[in-house]
């Protein structure tokens, strides 16, 4: 069974509790036979929260989503199985695992932790991102190719080698028919920061990454998720992808990407 039409509104069909069928949409950058993770990532930000909502009334918030990509993903339908590591009445440890098959490609760890009232205490200090529409648009297909690269809005001002400011945006449902967080929503779109900023294209090298984390201080809103973006690179075939990423309001949550760096032959 493979994906669906790329008439499709949204990035993945769901086909009972826990399976799913990816459209066109997500198609890979690099390799377009194999899916985008950053809508997956997305997805089992969904399939956490569905789970908290279905055991629990006091809800609690996310505080970190940390991924480790263990493989390739197929344009096929994958399961998504959820289970509480770490039970409490105020913190939560809980576990998303994405696979195709018998064969997992993703592993999600979230901490959940329950809502304070710390305005007395509130601060940002990570620097501001000018609007969207003070930024030039720009194109990632035009570096990336596959369907989830295609299906993103951009606009992105270069600071150099491995520095940009971006903002993308997408007009289709993380999951067709069904009302998503902003946080699902704004989570499937940034595994894309890897591509934003690279230190070579893709064609001279490859640079996937191994995980992403994610440290939220506050839940995101809006359509929009921008990107302040720095890359490095060490000698060694080592690599990190940084991002503060913002909303309409401002910074909201750093991510971190590792990468696996090599030129091509």
């Amino acid at each position: 069974m493979g994906s669906e039409e790329s008439g499709a509104q949204a990035y993945f069909l769901r086909m009972d509790d826990g399976r799913f069928m990816p459209t066109a949409h997500v198609g890979g950058a690099w390799n377009v036979a194999e899916q985008h993770v950053a809508p997956a990532i997305g997805l089992l930000v969904h399939a956490v929260e569905a789970d908290h909502a279905a055991r629990r009334t006091d809800r609690l918030q996310l505080a970190r989503l940390s991924y480790d990509i263990w493989g390739v993903i197929p344009m096929d339908a994958v399961e998504i199985e959820v289970a509480v590591l770490r039970p409490g009445r105020t913190i939560e440890l809980v576990e998303a695992r994405l696979s195709h098959g018998s064969r997992i490609a993703i592993v999600l760890r979230a901490w959940l932790t329950q809502a304070y009232d710390s305005r007395t205490l509130a601060a940002v200090n990570f620097p501001p991102l000018p609007p969207p529409e003070a930024l030039p648009a720009g194109d990632p297909s035009a570096l990336w190719d596959g369907g989830f690269i295609a299906s993103v809005q951009a606009r992105r001002e270069e600071e150099g080698q491995g520095r940009a400011r971006c903002w993308v945006r997408s007009p289709f449902a993380l999951l067709e028919g069904e009302i998503v967080s902003p946080t699902a929503r704004l989570m499937g779109l940034a595994d894309i920061a890897n591509g934003l900023a690279p230190l070579a294209s893709p064609k001279d090298a490859a640079f996937p990454n191994l995980d992403l984390t994610a440290h939220l201080f506050r839940q995101p809103a809006g359509d929009w998720l921008g990107f302040d973006v720095s890359v490095s690179g060490g000698t060694t075939g080592l690599g990190i992808t940084h991002s503060i990423l913002h909303d309409g309001d401002g910074p909201f949550a750093t991510v971190s990407q590792s990468l696996t760096m090599r030129p091509r032959p």
